[in-house]
């Protein structure tokens, strides 16, 4: 079993931060060190990338925890990746058309993306929980248990059936939001009671956006709300994307078989887990 991520998500879908005229391209740090058999040469792979730090961001080192994996898992078969980021439904569509781009990431694979994409084996599992204030006596087991209870949630992102049917059926009751920072100025006002995020995402945002008196107000539920995995995907309109997937799947395999999928990912959550 691959690294537990105590997290998407979205991993992940993200919401869309609206489009831009020109992405942001930017190599991978990694470079092969092999090249396999039934690759000519060091192979080039373009994948779309987006912000969803601790694990992806342009301004991260290595681009992020998954953006550092993703590299290097390809460079060990031989092939570097290109990155290119974009708001998140643009990043999905572009990695879809298989045009300019290749595949994307970070993303949990549905059966409705296995119509357009190749799923690789999952990083590891993203484990979403409720946030709220400490002053705030919140107990749950089941969406039954929220009645009366107003939810914050980012519109784009990835939200169980379960959810929907219960905000749609009215037992549950959800404020939208476009960006997932806006969650937390609206838990302070007292606008939202809960909202769910991933575990290091929504530290890292504590981190980012509120001050230290304000981090010390904020806590979370211990058991998730839910649990997904996040994946590269590869878009079935590029031909050679079946064999790409091989590549990095062994790749990836051969990273958490030397210790550094574990490695990189305590190196980079330890700021969330120490705050």
């Amino acid at each position: 079993m691959l690294v537990a991520l105590l997290l998407l998500s979205t991993v992940v879908s993200c919401t869309s931060q609206g489009e831009t005229a020109k992405p942001s391209e930017v190599p991978s740090t990694s470079t092969p060190s092999s090249t396999p058999i039934g690759v000519s040469g060091p192979e080039i792979i373009r994948l779309t990338n987006g912000e969803w730090p601790p694990y992806l961001g342009e301004d991260l080192e290595h681009y992020g925890i998954v953006s550092r994996i993703t590299a290097e898992a390809f460079a060990l078969e031989g092939v570097t990746v290109e990155y290119g980021f974009f708001p998140w439904e643009r990043a999905y569509e572009l990695a879809k058309a298989g045009e300019e781009w290749d595949g994307s990431i970070f993303w949990i694979c549905t059966p409705k993306r296995e119509e357009d994409f190749h799923c690789s084996e999952p990083f590891g599992y993203s484990k979403h929980v409720f946030f709220h204030l400490k002053g705030y006596d919140f107990d749950w087991t089941t969406l039954e248990d929220m009645e009366g209870v107003v939810i914050g949630a980012t519109e784009g992102m990835y939200y169980e059936e379960a959810f929907r049917n219960a905000e749609e059926s009215g037992s549950v009751q959800v404020e939208w939001v476009p960006q997932d920072e806006m969650l937390l100025k609206m838990l302070l006002a007292g606008r939202i009671d809960v909202y769910v995020q991933d575990l290091y995402v929504g530290c890292s945002l504590l981190q980012e956006h509120l001050t230290p008196e304000e981090r010390q107000l904020v806590t979370h539920y211990p058991e998730p709300h839910i649990v997904t995995t996040g994946n590269l995907l590869l878009s079935k309109n590029v031909e050679r994307n079946s064999e790409m997937l091989v590549l990095f799947n062994r790749g990836l395999q051969r990273l958490h078989e030397s210790g550094k999928l574990d490695e990189y990912f305590a190196e980079a959550l330890k700021a969330c887990t120490e705050d």
